[in-house]
């Protein structure tokens, strides 16, 4: 088993349990629901039974009360062991813009079924399909008529809506060119779907190259009670941020886990495949790749340890969550593309499980996030540059 020193110095005891609960679920489960395109539902009730996926919620309403570093090592660990975390992780993230912005009555309303598993939070309503990354430029309305909000427009890449309950929702509240700044009059929401699909709310699944359970969805006047708005409207670009910023540590921390999974399978396939009577990890040209590839890692791991221990004091964390992401999901995917080649022909054999994994983690090349934002970011934000689009 590869570990790095951080494994047994940060949440040792959770990271065997998770261990212990993936064993459960091994290659012949994923690649099974892989081919069908289905949704892991069993694994996410063994998670849920666990009280994995309530960590970040507090004990006052069923959680672990834990921190965002706790919850980084669930799901780089469910990763490290051939897992997908991403059919569960937006429970996760969205956490904290709830925690953080929820009203206390939001709270003992949602947080105690969540944390049973009673409810699933698993739909993320940001992303569409003209503005893309652009969020201020989103066209979802929800204008206010009463005791109610009156929702239209469309998202896109909204994944595992089909298997949530509840939707944390951005949308515009007041006409982007009625506010001073561009990412004031957007607002957020906790949509209860169980009372409008199939009504007002349209559900349609779109097909990827893994399996990913993502869809668009469609608002036809849909209506969300005034008290299902998160904290002060016109303010929910700043609330989704930090939900954001903590979906980046969490999808760098799966990331850190895939690229650990691919360097032990290049390890240990490079020991015991032999050609021209040796091992072909006595090759450097075999070997020095697969190193380069955990030093790459651990790099990316410090960094998300670093962003993760920021996000927990309540400290800025824009710049170190983006260069976490970035740095994992090319730490990832260097370690990918090596195991493949260390594997030879039968690194695309979907037996050794390599194919799918390496299908699941180019989609962090680009989401949810692309690269070349996030360098943006960087050279504007933290570095002073001019601004570049």
């Amino acid at each position: 088993m590869l570990l790095s020193p951080l494994d047994q110095e940060h949440f040792a005891d959770i990271r065997d349990g998770v261990r212990r609960l993936c064993a459960e679920f091994p290659g012949p489960y994923w690649r099974e629901l892989d081919a069908r395109r289905e949704y892991p539902t069993a694994f996410i009730k063994a998670l849920t039974a666990a009280g994995y996926l309530s960590v970040l919620i507090p004990e006052d309403y069923g959680g672990s009360g834990l921190g965002l570093g706790a919850a980084a090592a669930i799901l780089e660990t469910i990763q490290a062991e051939g897992c997908n975390g991403a059919a569960c992780h937006a429970q996760m993230y969205t956490m904290g813009t709830i925690l953080r912005h929820g009203s206390d009555e939001q709270k003992r309303h949602y947080l105690p079924g969540i944390a049973s598993g009673e409810l699933r939070l698993q739909a993320f309503g940001v992303t569409e399909p003209t503005s893309g990354t652009d969020t201020t430029a989103l066209r979802t309305t929800a204008v206010r008529d009463g005791d109610s909000y009156v929702v239209n427009g469309q998202k896109i890449w909204t994944s595992r809506a089909e298997h949530s309950d509840l939707m944390l929702l951005l949308a515009r509240t007041t006409p982007r060119n009625q506010v001073a700044k561009k990412t004031d009059g957007l607002s957020t929401f906790i949509v209860d779907m169980r009372e409008v699909l199939g009504k007002s709310l349209t559900i349609r699944p779109i097909r990827t190259m893994m399996n990913h359970a993502t869809t668009e969805v469609f608002f036809d006047n849909m209506r969300i009670p005034a008290q299902n708005l998160l904290g002060e409207e016109g303010k929910g670009f700043r609330y989704i941020l930090s939900g954001m910023n903590a979906e980046r540590v969490l999808i760098a921390a799966e990331c850190v886990g895939d690229a650990k999974w691919f360097t032990r399978r290049s390890v240990a396939y490079a020991n015991d495949r032999k050609v021209f009577d040796r091992p072909i990890g006595a090759n450097q040209g075999v070997a020095f790749p697969i190193a380069k590839a955990y030093a790459n890692m651990r790099a990316a791991e410090l960094m998300v340890h670093e962003a993760a221990r920021l996000y927990e004091a309540g400290k800025p964390n824009g710049a170190e969550a983006n260069m976490a992401k970035m740095l994992a999901a090319d730490a990832s995917f260097e370690a990918a593309n090596v195991c493949i080649q260390t594997h030879g022909g039968f690194g695309f054999a979907e037996e050794y499980d390599i194919e799918r994994k390496f299908r699941e983690t180019r989609l962090y090349q680009v989401a949810p996030i692309s690269t070349n934002l996030i360098l943006a970011f960087l050279a504007e934000h933290v570095l002073g540059l001019p601004r570049s689009y």
